[in-house]
């Protein structure tokens, strides 16, 4: 995108026995708008053999979006929700004050062999719904706003964008659009963005300020309302941002917060299966991730 800011490439990471790709948080950008964190599952074919297993595991301060490309996820949470998602869906769970759930292969795919891919993303809470009760929510693909312009397919996966709004129940001003364009296209786009934006490639390439840019790349722009690049054939961008908070978020693990002692005070719960501050999830109770080794915030 023109006005390019900084560009960070795709890094690997492990969630359970899956590798993904990392996108937020990098050393040198911590967050774009309220986006906190965001990981690049797969592409990946299994076999009979392998699944999909995030055992139980907590959140607090946070929103979480999973959106697929491929594959199915069942999603179990503390809340009582058993929802598969498939592809185009939208599973938004909010932790507030806390939640715990667990990520799993359906049990109808788990002998048999099946892909994954899709993105999996944090939106930081504003302040005063840190420690707001937690809810979970499911929207179907044909709920997503979706139409067509300037030669390519657009969708508001969540938040406020073109003068429309996605069924999502996001908590602050942000947006999360899908581009997708089978032919080289031109794509101007900035009057309808605000705060802070950012562009992902998910698949193809773009050109913007003389160079072109490939899939597993971040560009992070200076000014969203500018946002204007080049798509070349069969291309799938994603763009996310909006109004960053005032106050700083410090991350650790799972945990997303403006108070550093709100979160020492989730590790300990967590640590001490403390039940009242993090229930166990329905129908997953037999397993929990263990707290990671200390360290500093």
């Amino acid at each position: 995108m023109s006005n390019t800011q900084l560009i960070i490439e795709e890094r690997a990471a492990d969630i359970g026995n899956f590798m993904v790709g990392r996108l937020l948080p990098f050393r040198q950008k911590r967050s774009v708008g309220p986006f906190t964190f965001i990981d690049h599952m797969g592409p990946s074919n299994m076999s009979k053999d392998e699944n999909l297993d995030v055992a139980p595991h907590p959140h607090i301060g946070l929103s979480t979006l999973t959106y697929l490309f491929e594959g199915s996820i069942q999603h179990k949470d503390s809340l009582g929700s058993d929802v598969e998602i498939k592809p185009g869906a939208v599973n938004w769970m909010t932790a507030g004050k806390g939640v715990v759930h667990s990520e799993r292969t359906p049990e109808y795919l788990r002998n048999s062999e099946k892909s994954l891919h899709g993105l999996q993303i944090w939106v930081a809470l504003p302040k005063h719904l840190e420690q707001t009760e937690p809810s979970f929510v499911h929207i179907e693909e044909k709920d997503i706003p979706h139409w067509k312009e300037q030669g390519a397919e657009f969708k508001l996966i969540a938040g406020k964008a073109f003068d429309k709004t996605s069924p999502v129940p996001v908590h602050s001003e942000l947006y999360f659009i899908e581009v997708k364009s089978a032919d080289k296209q031109q794509i101007n786009i900035g009057k309808d963005l605000y705060g802070e934006s950012a562009l992902y490639i998910l698949k193809g390439s773009i050109n913007a300020d003389g160079h072109n840019y490939g899939p597993k790349q971040i560009l992070v722009a200076k000014d969203s309302t500018l946002c204007s690049f080049e798509m070349e054939p069969d291309t799938t961008v994603y763009i996310f941002g909006g109004l960053p908070f005032d106050e700083e978020r410090y991350i650790h693990w799972n945990f997303v917060n403006s108070s550093k002692d709100v979160i020492e005070q989730a590790k300990k719960d967590w640590e001490t299966q403390n039940l009242e501050a993090f229930p166990k999830v329905v129908g997953d109770e037999n397993e929990y991730v263990p707290l990671p080794k200390p360290r500093r915030l």
